[in-house]
């Protein structure tokens, strides 16, 4: 069963800025430029079956286009030992309403969601058993302005695990209105 999850897709001189920020960090697995998203939703393994069912449910959302911003770092744990480093996306309220939406007309669906809130960011890296201190690139980028963009649209995307980690595969793109 493939892995499905819904994203923002960021635009390429904002992804070019992001991979600047990249430094020799222990442990750190660098997420790769094809790699740089912002995930609004992981349904996770989904069957072949329910695919059409969720992508003609989601195609019915009526959802304005909105712009975000990329800005600042910062990190899942604490910076001496994190789990993600990450960069900053200006929580608008089109994009918490977008991401509540998919949330509600696919847990009409019979999916189940992480009950956290939601917190819009972009990884940069992974963290796996050994972890060094992000501290100096927290300090270094906490105001670095990445870049602004128009979001006119959101993508379902196929996740399947590879060897330089995972590989993201567009099954539909879905407009947003204006």
């Amino acid at each position: 069963m493939p892995r499905l999850f819904f994203s923002i897709e960021i635009p390429v001189q904002i992804k070019q800025r992001l991979l600047q920020v990249r430094a020799p960090v222990a442990g750190a697995r660098w997420q790769s430029a094809a790699q740089l998203h912002l995930t609004l939703l992981f349904l996770g393994p989904v069957s072949d079956d329910r695919v059409a069912e969720v992508c003609a449910e989601v195609r019915a959302l009526a959802m304005p286009a909105f712009d975000l911003e990329v800005s600042g770092i910062g990190c899942f744990g604490q910076p001496a030992s994190p789990r993600n480093l990450w960069a900053g996306v200006s929580p608008c309220d089109s994009l918490l309403a977008l991401q509540a939406a998919l949330k509600d007309v696919l847990g009409g669906l019979g999916f189940e969601f992480d009950q956290r809130a939601f917190r819009p960011h972009v990884t940069l890296a992974r963290f796996k058993k050994q972890r060094g201190s992000v501290a100096a690139l927290l300090d270094d980028h906490q105001s670095t302005n990445f870049g602004a963009f128009p979001v006119q649209e959101f993508v379902l995307y196929q996740s399947t695990q590879g060897g330089g980690g995972s590989v993201y595969t567009v099954l539909e793109r879905f407009a947003l209105e204006g």
